[in-house]
């Protein structure tokens, strides 16, 4: 057993579980649980290396603020490091976010600005313009900007993509990813075009983003449109996405994303959050559409520790139509 000297070193390395008891057609599905990173969620990997970044280009400096606009797994991976290093640190986040990310984020001491989630990019109160805004009226402060910070995709072609080659032994046909920043699926898919160009990319997207378009139809169609899974799908295309490497995109509703979520845990006790439903669900369709065996994984963003109060809970699912 290993003995770690901070909270920070524990990013990473988290492990992967195969299914056994959902219908998989041909395939072999594995799922690589990121929700066991310790602040809950893939997101702590770039949270780390885009502040170690800034501190090592003498943008954020002792005692500086962290701005960031986020749907809360990034924030949270944000102020657990600030937490560590002792930045303040302050977060705007839409107002569709669980009440768990809410706490959890206050938990660690941060500031948060709630905004509203039913307004479009460009709108003064849409949560990347607002924190744009609030950071023009800042001294002393670094805005992290996960959505245009190279070091987003970066970190997944340099640290997640290389992790899952090793832990599947180099056998590997298809990656199923979601997409926010699009930082895992653009930096994981340009790894894999070096080392294994096989391996198929295929986009987890909630119905109404315009992602599924942009790559099943090349061509961007803007919507006017919500959905209550958190942390993936766009109403923009993210400044570093990159999607040359993903062959297809499949849309998913919020109903076929939760009850995903619910029937994962209830046959396989694997515990994830929204997001992951939405990859669940993708998978098994691509899974039984395929007529040879393939070994396909899906990348979890989080646990659904964080959705206790929505997915998991009976009365919200009534309340929203989706049980």
């Amino acid at each position: 057993m290993q003995v770690y000297p901070d909270i920070i070193s524990l990013i990473g390395n988290t492990p992967i579980v195969k299914v056994n008891r959902l219908d998989t057609g041909p395939c072999e599905l594995y799922i690589k649980l990121e929700g066991q990173n310790p602040g809950g969620s893939i997101k702590d990997r770039i949270a780390l290396k885009m502040i170690e970044a800034a501190e090592k280009s003498g943008q954020l400096k002792p005692g500086d603020t962290i701005v960031e606009a986020t749907a809360g797994n990034t924030g949270l991976g944000l102020a657990m490091i600030a937490a560590v290093k002792g930045y303040r640190m302050m977060i705007v986040l839409p107002d569709k976010m669980s009440q768990e990310k809410i706490s959890h984020l206050k938990a660690y001491g941060a500031e948060i600005v709630m905004t509203r989630s039913d307004v479009s990019r460009g709108h003064p109160e849409y949560y990347q313009d607002l924190a744009e805004s609030l950071i023009a009226k800042m001294d002393n402060a670094f805005y992290v900007n996960q959505f245009a910070n190279e070091v987003n995709p970066q970190t997944h072609e340099e640290w997640t993509g290389p992790e899952i080659w090793q832990q599947m032994g180099k056998e590997l046909d298809t990656i199923v990813v979601g997409a926010g920043t699009a930082g895992t699926i653009t930096g994981v898919s340009r790894y894999f075009a070096k080392v294994a160009p096989h391996v198929e990319f295929i986009l987890a997207d909630p119905e109404g983003s315009i992602l599924t378009d942009l790559i099943n139809d090349k061509k961007v169609v803007q919507k006017s449109a919500s959905w209550m899974v958190e942390g993936i799908g766009e109403d923009f295309v993210p400044v570093t996405s990159d999607f040359s490497h993903v062959s297809r995109a499949y849309p998913v509703n919020d109903k076929q994303s939760f009850h995903a979520a619910r029937e994962l845990l209830s046959k396989e006790g694997i515990f994830v959050g929204s997001s992951t439903g939405t990859l669940i669900h993708a998978a098994l369709q691509y899974c039984r559409e395929q007529t040879d065996k393939k070994r396909v994984l899906i990348v979890s963003g989080d646990s659904g520790n964080k959705y206790l109060s929505k997915m998991f809970n009976d009365t919200w699912m009534q309340e929203k139509d989706l049980l």
